[in-house]
């Protein structure tokens, strides 16, 4: 069986991944990101700095993702999925 797959991100200055930051920072913006990012299948969990993904994710769909996260330019300065 393959390996959990995920999707790691490099944030703007400013924004980093400690634990109160981050994709679980309390920013409204963060926030509402991340219940869009919950939504999609095999979301398996979310940390301040990745996505993890059931590992039977379709590849199109961590791609879709990780297009998605790249438009949010606000936060995000790379996305690199693993």
């Amino acid at each position: 069986m393959p390996a959990p797959r995920g999707i790691r991100i490099r944030f703007q200055p400013g924004w980093s991944a400690t634990a109160d930051t981050g994709l679980l920072g309390r920013d409204p913006r963060v926030r509402t990101l991340r219940r869009i990012l919950v939504t999609y299948p095999d979301v398996r969990h979310i940390l301040p700095d990745r996505i993890s993904f059931e590992s039977t994710a379709d590849p199109r769909l961590l791609e879709t993702v990780a297009r998605f996260l790249e438009r949010q330019q606000w936060l995000v300065r790379s996305v690199e999925v693993e």
